[in-house]
């Protein structure tokens, strides 16, 4: 016996999967009663969607809901691509602007002799000045986990000799058999370096 074909529906309605794939709703896909329209070429206020509809139609130009959320929900009269491209192009900006800055790792065990602690130290100073976080963190094996307190003014010790260029975010603290430290970089000081 054959079934009846249903109709289809979620995501493999095309309709459906337009409205899914685009950001914002636009003319016919606001299904309110009513809109607060906002902008440059209207007169702000409560507008019938039918009638915000027909305004944004004269102007050529969409209806483009911004705020859902509000009551009644916030439309626009724009042009939806040009909206879209602004907002992209804002949003790149501000992730170029917020470089993402990286952790570096820094290892060290509670014997770690001067020579190896320096070489760390120099190290972690040209991380901070790339900008990156530096997380320093003195390994503990075995029964050297009694010995602690050298784990700590290892790291202590570390945080002293980045002063210039970094500060710690916190003291040392214990997780598991290992303790840390993350070290933040300074911001750069220009007056500093302009005396100079």
């Amino acid at each position: 016996m054959a079934f009846p074909p249903r109709p289809p529906r979620g995501n493999f309605n095309p309709r459906f999967r337009k409205e899914q794939q685009q950001e914002h709703r636009t003319n016919n896909m606001i299904r309110v009663p009513q809109v607060r329209l906002v902008g440059d070429n209207v007169e702000v206020g409560i507008y019938s969607t039918q009638e915000a509809l027909r305004m944004a139609q004269e102007q050529q130009l969409d209806l483009v809901e911004i705020s859902p959320q509000a009551d009644p929900p916030v439309c626009k009269i724009i042009d939806y691509n040009k909206f879209l491209y602004e907002k992209k192009k804002k949003e790149k900006e501000m992730k170029a602007k917020s470089k993402t800055a990286e952790v570096k790792e820094i290892r060290f065990t509670p014997g770690t002799d001067d020579h190896d602690f320096d070489f760390k130290a120099r190290h972690a100073e040209s991380f901070l000045k790339e900008g990156n976080k530096v997380k320093a963190y003195v390994q503990f094996k075995g029964r050297a986990i009694m010995f602690k307190e050298r784990g700590e003014l290892v790291l202590l010790k570390f945080a002293e000799r980045l002063a210039e260029v970094g500060q710690p975010e916190g003291l040392p603290k214990l997780e598991g058999k290992r303790m840390l430290m993350i070290i933040a970089p300074k911001t750069a000081k220009k007056k500093k370096e302009g005396a100079e």
